[in-house]
């Protein structure tokens, strides 16, 4: 009768504790989305950065001419006179699950525009996130665990500033699709069900259509395989986890144009190749084992590694042969970067100009992941105690997520899930450590043993609401035997009470040091809190689109880029085409619809070589680059009236080290004045005389005669020139763009000897030299 009362009050509480985790959930992922909206309530609904300009466009002409057109749209405005074809270089997960909201809300008369789905996608993909958090670390460390892990991500700073609303780039949803795929690998590891295996290979095909950090997770996966076998944790589980993904995933990853062969000819793969390999040899020995007897199962094995070391070395000499005739030996240059962090820097600057290729500061750490740093050790040893093939993989994901991370800013993004599960750990045994102790020390409550509630249930029927009757050691009374036992039980009932004692004094902590612990948890959440709300207000909800500042006479809004693109657009023919640094190409393509020499996708070193050596130039060589270009339009940004630092001034060294790199005439010294970058007067003579000069500070002289750069904190060198293959057409409201157009080349003049076209020249500049402007007009 008691034991029928007590599972039914276990059914009880189990059954309030999983509704209660439920509406937890729901208000964790209506924090993770609402944390997300200040750029719009601060700002206003607009696409935010450069990328996701494109994958606005894109997604756009999804939704209008379908998905067999955007497979083999072939894009005319973009790199010309190169082009791109779209469906084959670009990663689709984004642009097909927007496409899909998009179809499903029409559906349901739901009139969304596309601009406003794809705004509003990284936040919705935040709370499932949040929720994927959940599952992964419930099956670490249970639900406790999973609930923190999850309030942790919704708020994370280094996740919100990928996924605010407006940031519609490939990280909103593949981040989701991270942690949902190594939740469903941890799921299998633990369940040994080929269904879960199967969801996992289906979640690693999402991964692979969203971004390519696919990479990470079939060489994580891997190498946690490796782990479990080389520590003799091998099971039959392993194995099911492991090789579907490897078969399934491999074949649904090729099906993507933009990865095709790769997913089996790049050395990024080949990890999850040799491993797949070693597992099915341990597989063969443990099956071996049990059907052969101990002699022939010796001999078995030698036959068996034997064949595998041989099949092994005809793998990787298969596999050596493959990449031998690349010069990276089959890497891709931004995976070399992450294994050799100066290997960017020394062969590809194209990459190493990327500012969020950069490694971090340790201010940034603290930045994005805040207090977590603090706690990822803690959880770290929670992870050990014990450990299982589940928390392993959550140690091997921090360890190497805080290598990543510390190469390139940009994989801060992936260190905050990992982060943010390991904390969540730590928190949550802390405070079932401490709140255990205070309920043991409670008065009424001295009896209650501080083990598990697990355990408690397993060794007394007694209700929860009844407090158990206790005999002077502290032990629960038990029914009485009867006297043929007595002497039986009487040694038995002696030693659990001696080793309950221990398990009290080991478990309990004092009453006021837990209170104060507990006290102190609380108010670094807190904190924690109010970091986060901060950064996605303030530091991570401007999008770069439109500027702000702040100054005693109150904000000042700078919408300069728009104010250009609209130009622009309403101003140029629609054939023409614009060059600029590689920065803006998809910005100028969305925004202006005009054709663009290069753009952010990178994928021509040379062409963007091209364009570099031009803005290198003098005036008339740039010239001759251009119009062989069929150039009509040159942008530029410039950020020395207003204090914008990231103009092209500051990134002209990049362009000047990428032209270099193929165009051999260009060197870096020529640049620098004993080594330093100057644009004063002690600026060299070749950097004075540059294009890139000429068009950010032509007429930049103010009514005295000064030219103050507020980003250099400088006067410039050269102030008065004039422009003679170029000339102005527009400069924004805050000089921070100015676009110039190429003049048409002169015709020839038959019957005239070159002396008298060279004296009607010099008398033309002469008359022209006299004429003053106000050169802020």
């Amino acid at each position: 009768m008691e034991g029928s009362e007590t599972s039914n009050g276990t059914t009880l509480r189990n059954a309030f504790g999983n509704v209660l985790s439920f509406f937890i959930l729901i208000l964790i992922g209506v924090l993770a989305f609402s944390i997300r909206l200040f750029s719009v309530i601060k700002y206003e609904s607009v696409i935010h950065e450069f990328d996701p300009y494109f994958n606005y466009r894109v997604t756009q002409f999804l939704t209008k001419n379908g998905i067999y057109d955007f497979w083999n749209w072939f894009d005319d405005r973009t790199w010309y006179p190169l082009g791109r074809v779209i469906g084959g270089t670009v990663y689709p997960g984004l642009t097909l699950t927007a496409g899909t909201l998009w179809w499903l809300l029409n559906s349901l008369n739901i009139p969304l525009s596309v601009e406003t789905i794809c705004v509003f996608t990284a936040p919705i993909f935040s709370a499932f996130t949040s929720w994927a958090a959940y599952l992964l670390t419930r099956e670490v460390k249970g639900a406790g665990a999973g609930l923190t892990a999850a309030a942790l991500i919704a708020m994370v700073p280094s996740y919100i500033s990928r996924s605010v609303a407006g940031s519609y780039d490939n990280e909103a949803v593949a981040i989701f699709a991270l942690v949902f795929t190594f939740y469903l690998y941890i799921k299998t590891l633990n369940t040994g069900s080929l269904f879960y295996a199967t969801l996992n290979a289906l979640a690693y095909f999402y991964m692979v259509c969203s971004w390519g950090g696919y990479t990470f997770i079939i060489n994580l996966i891997p190498m946690h395989v490796l782990m479990c076998i080389v520590t003799g944790r091998y099971s039959s589980r392993l194995y099911i986890a492991y090789a579907p993904l490897v078969v399934l995933g491999t074949l649904l990853a090729a099906l993507v144009p933009v990865v095709g062969f790769n997913a089996v000819m790049t050395s990024e793969h080949f990890a999850s190749f040799l491993v797949f390999i070693i597992i099915h040899v341990v597989a063969f020995v443990h099956y071996i084992k049990g059907v052969l007897s101990p002699k022939m199962f010796k001999v078995a094995v030698t036959l068996v590694l034997s064949i595998g070391v041989i099949v092994c070395c005809a793998v990787i000499a298969v596999l050596v042969a493959l990449v031998a005739s690349s010069p990276t030996k089959g890497w891709s240059g931004r995976s070399l970067s992450l294994l050799d962090p100066t290997y960017a820097s020394k062969y590809i600057p194209i990459i190493a100009s990327v500012s969020e290729h950069q490694p971090p500061t340790w201010p940034s750490y603290f930045m994005d992941i805040n207090v977590l740093a603090f706690l990822v050790p803690a959880g770290i040893i929670a992870c050990f105690s014990p450990l299982s093939d589940a928390s392993s993989f959550v140690i091997l994901y921090i360890v190497t997520s805080v290598y990543f991370s510390g190469v390139m800013v940009r994989l801060m993004l992936v260190l905050a899930p990992a982060a943010c599960i390991t904390s969540g750990i730590a928190l949550s045994e802390a405070f079932e450590v401490f709140t255990r102790s205070i309920k043991f020390q409670l008065p009424g409550l001295q009896g209650i043993s501080p083990v598990k509630a697990e355990e408690t249930s397993s060794d007394s029927t007694v209700p929860l609401n009844e407090v158990p009757k206790t005999d002077k050691s502290g032990e629960t009374l038990k029914e009485r035997p009867s006297r043929k036992n007595r002497k039986k039980e009487k040694e038995p009932v002696e030693k659990p009470s001696i080793k309950a004692r221990i398990e009290k004094k080991l478990l309990v902590l004092p009453l006021e040091g837990s209170v104060l612990a507990i006290f102190l948890l609380v108010l670094l959440g807190a904190f924690y809190v109010v970091h986060c709300v901060w950064a996605a207000a303030e530091a991570y909800s401007a999008p770069s689109i439109v500027l702000t500042s702040h100054s005693h006479d109150g904000l000042h809004v700078f919408d300069d880029f728009r104010e250009a693109y609209a130009w622009l657009s309403h101003n140029t023919e629609v054939d023409d085409k614009v060059a600029s640094w590689w920065d803006y190409g998809y910005q100028t393509t969305a925004m202006a619809n005009r054709t663009v020499i290069v753009d952010n996708n990178t994928w021509n070193n040379t062409h963007i070589a091209t364009v570099g050596t031009a803005m290198s130039s003098p005036e008339k060589a740039a010239w001759e680059i251009f119009n062989s270009l069929d150039v009509k339009y040159v942008l530029v940004v410039f950020g020395g009236l207003v204090g914008y630092p990231s103009d092209d001034i500051n990134k002209f060294l990049w362009m000047v080290r990428i032209g270099g790199g193929v165009f051999p005439h260009i060197k870096e010294p020529d640049y620098l004045r004993d080594g330093q970058y100057r644009i004063d007067n002690q600026a060299t003579p070749t950097m004075l005389n540059c294009l890139m000069y000429k068009l950010s500070y032509y007429r930049f002289v103010d009514t005295d005669g000064k030219g103050f750069d507020r980003v250099r904190r400088t006067e410039i060198g050269k102030k008065y020139f004039k422009l003679t293959h170029f000339e102005e057409v527009f400069t924004t409201h805050h000089w921070m763009v100015r676009i110039y157009k190429l003049k048409p080349p002169k015709n020839r003049v038959r019957g005239k000897t070159k002396k008298s076209k060279s004296k009607s020249t010099s008398t033309i500049s002469g008359k022209r030299s006299g004429t003053k402007k106000n050169p802020w007009n």
